[in-house]
């Protein structure tokens, strides 16, 4: 499943509403997916490829090799 692994943000679930002349008509579920890039990074001393989330990579919680 995807997962970041500094974060653990995963796949979200909601309602996507069809809205027409102002009534919500039509209700189908939808999924919000992280935006995860597989990178090398180090862990522990260790060099290891990780699934991460961008916003963990902008905020420098991952030390790349």
């Amino acid at each position: 499943m995807a997962r970041c692994e500094i974060c653990d943000k995963s796949v979200s679930f909601g309602n996507k509403l069809s809205i027409t002349r102002s009534h919500i008509s039509k209700r189908t579920t939808r999924t919000w997916k992280p935006n995860l890039r597989k990178v090398k990074a180090v862990v522990n001393g260790e060099h290891k490829r990780i699934n991460v989330c961008t916003k963990c990579l902008r905020s420098g919680k991952v030390e790349r090799v």
